[in-house]
């Protein structure tokens, strides 16, 4: 079991900054289609929110895996 935790661990840590990248890629395609004016504004306002709210959600991930992958939680029962 111990094993399966550290290399989850490891996944934690490398699925993080995918997830940020991957939201990047998607904020600017989305806000490139979005015509200019008023909803090119509220389109980019919308991606900001989202990616300012995901950021510490994916260094949680990081936090997370690398305690993980350090063994940090094989004294728990």
């Amino acid at each position: 079991m111990n094993n399966i935790k550290k290399m989850l661990g490891l996944v934690w840590m490398l699925l993080g900054p995918a997830i940020i990248i991957f939201l990047i890629q998607q904020a600017v395609e989305k806000i490139g289609l979005s015509p200019v004016g008023i909803e090119r504004t509220n389109t980019t306002l919308q991606w900001a929110i989202i990616i300012l709210i995901f950021i510490p959600i994916g260094a949680g991930l990081v936090i997370f895996g690398k305690y993980a992958w350090q063994g940090e939680y094989e004294k728990l029962p």
